[in-house]
């Protein structure tokens, strides 16, 4: 979250420094931070039809583990081996129907499910299934599991990153004219890539095409034009522009 209060709350609460010219001044205050909203742009950055999708780089349980039958000498050896290589990990032992579990644990966005079941270890097979893409895949029981978590957790994290970031490159458009700015605005939902003069009047004409704002000027961006979209005068940044819900 990041807010420009002005000095709106200093009035209020009668905060005053001392400036260089040894005069009380109100101080113009900002409010920047990581807030609850982070949790919304995961969801709508990476979530599906199916519910949660959560990078294993911050999910609070890597895995989740859904034993089918009487698999209790499997499922201690895997909790005892997971420990052991600090990979967080859930056991649903309720007594829902397999089915739903493997939906809950799909809503809830856990990174990897490892499935034991009795008719399957009798054939020496275990199923890892990743979140991200539903793909499930049948490991031996003597490999290592280990191994086969982490690669996964690796391989995830990688793609899921890769995807979001290609879909932003995507839903980012450029543009040097006005008209130009507002077709996009109209037809095309993402971001669009402009050239402004830092002229606060130009600003709001922006402001006034479907409330779009400035979001960010970039760090050294690569310039899209030399002149402002709005006013033609020579432009002073590159502004990533779009339209806030």
């Amino acid at each position: 979250t990041s807010h420009y209060f002005g000095n709106h709350f200093a009035k209020a609460f009668g905060i005053k420094f001392t400036d260089s010219d040894n005069t009380l001044k109100t101080p113009y205050q900002t409010s920047w931070g990581t807030s609850t909203r982070m949790i919304g742009a995961i969801i709508m950055t990476h979530g599906d039809d199916h519910g949660l999708v959560l990078p294993p780089m911050i999910a609070p349980f890597k895995v989740i583990i859904i034993p089918i039958g009487d698999v209790s000498e499997k499922l201690d050896e895997l909790k005892n081996t997971l420990k052991e290589n600090n990979i967080t990990f859930k056991v649903d032992e309720t007594n829902k129907t397999p089915g739903f579990k493997f939906a809950e644990a799909e809503v809830n966005g856990i990174p990897v499910r490892i499935e034991i079941g009795k008719r399957d270890l009798e054939n020496n097979m275990i199923t890892l299934v990743r979140r991200d893409t539903r793909e499930k895949r049948e490991v031996f029981t003597n490999t290592d599991i280990i191994h086969d978590v982490k690669l996964l957790l690796e391989d995830i994290q990688r793609d899921m990153y890769d995807r979001a970031l290609r879909r932003r490159e995507e839903m980012t458009y450029t543009c040097t004219d006005i008209e130009e700015f507002k077709d996009i605005i109209n037809n095309h939902p993402g971001f669009i890539k402009a050239m402004w003069c830092g002229d606060a009047e130009c600003e709001a004409k922006i402001k006034e095409i479907r409330g779009c704002k400035s979001r960010c000027i970039p760090f050294n961006e690569e310039k899209v034009d030399d002149k402002c979209i709005v006013c033609g005068k020579p432009a002073k940044d590159v502004v990533i522009w779009g339209i806030q819900y």
